[in-house]
């Protein structure tokens, strides 16, 4: 890239300082395009139109709010305490109000708020009542079946860096088995019991993958996944004799 010229408006006059060069025109296209986009962003207020959308289009998705409940069978009352005043600070920005941001004031009266929990240890209904009066609507999703477990390990594409690691349909499925049992049997995490399940599996797998030739192929089988995971099945099944 060659500079060919100085600064200074058109002929040196006024205007804000250019500066000419000299580039290939496949260059010149995106340096135009740049150009071009901050002479129309330069008429638009982006603050203004975020805030705007966010009032009148935003949806807040509150996740995990289960935490911030307390079974009213618990006899903690401190625990109670803190967890009622975090529904009670929230309680303002779910019925609408007017908030003070860096960017403005933003008003919340038109937001959609969608709150999500396991609710394992607690119910819904022990939740402010004003809360509650605010998400009215509640939807009870089904635990994930073995085969939504399969879809998980199969759809996505994954990335291991120079080593082909292939899974046997049979191993995938077995995988799939396991974590649906282990939701079952000792607590229902939905997909993130196939980290757990996962992890244990490519523990060795990991360390070895760091010492082998670029595209080396590993292939994981169901008798190899047994292996791994008999272990955990193990304490899974002693796990209901424990106080």
């Amino acid at each position: 890239m060659k500079k060919l010229g100085g600064a200074g408006g058109r002929g040196g006059r006024g205007g804000p300082p250019t500066e000419r060069k000299k580039m290939p025109i496949s260059e010149a296209r995106e340096v135009i395009l740049e150009i071009e986009l901050e002479k129309l962003l330069e008429k638009v207020d982006l603050k203004k139109e975020a805030v705007t959308a966010a009032e009148e289009t935003g949806i807040v998705f509150i996740d995990e709010i289960d935490k911030i409940c307390s079974s009213r069978d618990f006899n903690s009352k401190s625990a109670d305490a803190s967890a009622e005043g975090v529904q009670r600070d929230l309680l303002p920005l779910v019925e609408g109000t007017t908030i003070s941001t860096k960017y403005g004031n933003v008003n919340t009266d038109y937001m959609l708020f969608i709150g999500s929990g396991a609710f394992h240890a607690v119910k819904p209904s022990d939740m402010l009542p004003e809360l509650q009066g605010r998400l009215p609507i509640r939807v009870e999703l089904n635990g994930l079946t073995e085969d939504d477990l399969y879809k998980i390990l199969t759809v996505p594409e994954a990335n291991t860096e120079g080593v082909e690691l292939r899974f046997e349909d049979e191993a995938l499925r077995q995988i799939a088995k396991t974590a649906a049992h282990l939701n079952r049997t000792v607590e229902n995490i939905g997909a993130r019991r196939l980290h757990t399940v996962m992890e244990r599996i490519m523990e060795e797998i990991s360390f070895q993958a760091a010492e082998m030739e670029q595209e080396s192929e590993v292939v994981v089988t169901k008798d190899l996944v047994k292996e791994r995971l008999s272990d955990i099945l193990t304490k899974s099944d002693l796990s209901k004799y424990i106080l």
